[in-house]
């Protein structure tokens, strides 16, 4: 033990006190809070900056609509008060644009606004994992009274994080408010967007199932009543302050949830994005100003294109605002030809089964982008591996898909294929350029893998979990033979290996396991860098044995 006194003599002490002028170091509860937010989610958010928004002068009777609500209410003086509105449309019918030009509005006028916009395409968005410390983190910088027991409440149960939304809720914004006792006249909204595109966070026991599989297993359904059920219990909470704004699909679950008397407390009347808000319109504007973009940059004739193609492209959108949205990006970032070559393939896109499909149209241009590619099928399978996801909706069981040039060093056999596979895809994928070391690749829209999901619309490009599977092993198995990726710099590689050694190879049938050409070398070195890098960081090899014992 150090001594205090060391070397000191002829002295006596009659009272000693010791100040330790170094205290130990605490977390700061506001960082540790920050640490677990999916900062995507913000309707600002980095992520989001290429995200849709409504352009000027569309959409505009369904944003007031909404904005008044949030400021004043339901109309009916005798109807109870409520403070959840269902806002819903089919696909493409542009519900997030529709919420993040009202997210700027409020945040323009004054009213406090508090977002969660999920994703499918982004890992921290598509779980329920981050959703209420994301929204007790805006509430707490917006509202600083709050900060305090916010932090209390971290400090009180270390665990917090690990328990169910309802004790999340109320021990980081509903106690909180309480004792902050917020003023309830306040104009604020919370607002949802994209809650159908919620999925099932899944659950590990303390050990794996020999299928490597999680052995505690919710459906995507379960954990999006689970947010419903905690929105409308703190709408109920005196102490909540604010009106809430759900946008999804019309799915099941939500139907039954906003159609149930027993609730306790009526809920605002539904916004459903059918004709009433005149799409046909908000559409027919936004090609006309994208047109006009389109040719003041090339220079093209001021009557191009003609009244008569426009009238054909606004019917063939059937009211999706996604199929007007694909066709523009495709005209301004296809390689294959000038702007109005592309508009007369676009045209000459016809579906196969017109009539029996709402998304025929939609369908027929997805289908025309893809063969458009060098290798359509293995466009396919990148997109579902940049999805994260195997075709009937399993989870690929990576730890984290991360950044596109990750993505790009598993899957390619040679430097460049990514550009060969990918470089036509520009009007379905965001593909960050060849110098961003860290962002991802994120899908413009879900449509594009409800299309690609169901075999009966994408035909001959539907990729089922065995053919994919069974590519992601033979890429896998490739880095083992070469000992990394052979389409790497020397600089990314160790980069690239802490990323791969993270990696859960899919499932694939035992008998197919037994087809694969594993050799005991590549066996080694795989087994000697996933175990190598420690155990935190994988839990076991692919969940079958026969892949550590192969000969």
């Amino acid at each position: 033990m150090t001594s205090y006194l060391g070397g000191a003599h002829e002295f006596s002490v009659n009272e000693l006190k010791i100040v330790n002028i170094n205290p130990p170091t605490t977390v700061d509860p506001r960082n540790e809070l920050a640490s677990r937010i999916a900062a995507g989610a913000l309707h600002d958010s980095e992520e989001r900056c290429d995200a849709p928004k409504c352009h000027p002068e569309t959409r505009v009777a369904v944003q007031d609509e909404i904005y008044s609500w949030i400021v004043h209410g339901d109309p009916d003086p005798e109807q109870k008060i409520v403070n959840i509105k269902w806002v819903t449309g089919p696909a493409g019918t542009g519900k997030t644009a529709i919420m993040g030009s009202l997210a700027d509005t409020c945040k323009k006028n004054g009213v406090l606004v508090v977002t969660f916009f999920f994703s499918s395409a982004s890992p921290q968005r598509r779980t329920k994992t981050a959703f209420i410390p994301t929204l007790a983190y805006q509430l707490a910088q917006y509202l600083p009274g709050l900060r305090d027991p916010v932090g209390q409440a971290m400090q009180d149960d270390p665990l917090l994080f690990k328990k169910n939304l309802r004790v999340q809720t109320e021990a980081l914004i509903l106690t909180p408010l309480r004792r902050m006792a917020a003023d309830s006249t306040q104009p604020g909204v919370v607002l949802i967007d994209g809650l159908d595109e919620c999925e099932a966070e899944q659950y590990f026991d303390s050990h794996i199932s020999s299928s490597g599989r999680p052995t505690t297993r919710r459906t995507q359904d379960e954990d999006q009543l689970e947010i419903l059920q905690v929105l409308w219990e703190a709408s109920l909470d005196p102490a909540f302050p604010f009106r809430i704004v759900i946008a999804s699909r019309p799915e099941r679950v939500f139907r039954e949830f906003f159609q149930n008397d027993k609730q306790g407390s009526p809920f605002s009347s539904p916004l459903v994005l059918d004709e009433k808000y005149n799409p046909d319109a908000d559409i027919a504007l936004f090609l006309q100003a994208k047109f006009g973009e389109i040719r003041r940059r090339y220079k093209l004739d001021p009557s191009w294109p003609s009244p008569e193609i426009l009238a054909t492209l606004l019917d063939q959108a059937s009211g999706q605002f996604i199929y007007a949205a694909t066709i523009i990006r495709y005209i301004t970032t296809s390689r294959q030809g000038n702007p109005q070559i592309l508009l007369d393939w676009v045209l000459k896109v016809k579906p196969t089964s017109p009539g029996t499909n709402p998304f025929s149209h939609l369908d027929a241009l997805y289908t025309h982008i893809l063969q458009s590619t060098p290798d359509p099928r293995l466009a396919v399978k990148w997109l579902w591996v940049i999805k994260r996801e195997l075709v009937g909706g399993h989870i690929l069981f990576f730890l984290s898909m991360g950044a596109a040039l990750l993505v790009n060093l598993l899957l390619q056999s040679d430097d460049g294929d990514a550009e060969h596979v990918l470089g036509d895809l520009h009007s379905l994928i965001n593909i960050p350029p060849s110098d961003d070391l860290s962002s991802p690749y994120r899908a413009y829209h879900k449509s594009l893998y409800d299309y690609l999901g169901s075999e009966g619309r994408c035909g001959s490009l539907y990729v089922d979990d065995v053919d994919l599977a069974q590519f992601i092993w033979g890429r896998m198995l490739n880095i083992c033979k070469h000992r990394g990726s052979s389409a790497c710099r020397p600089s990314d590689q160790e980069r690239f290996l802490d990323f791969f050694f993270g990696l859960e190879p899919p499932y694939l049938p035992r008998d197919l396991y037994r087809r694969l050409d594993i050799s005991p070398p590549s066996v080694d070195w795989w087994a000697s860098g996933v175990f190598g890098i420690g155990a935190t960081q994988h839990a076991k090899c692919g969940g079958d044995p026969s892949f550590i014992t192969a000969k």
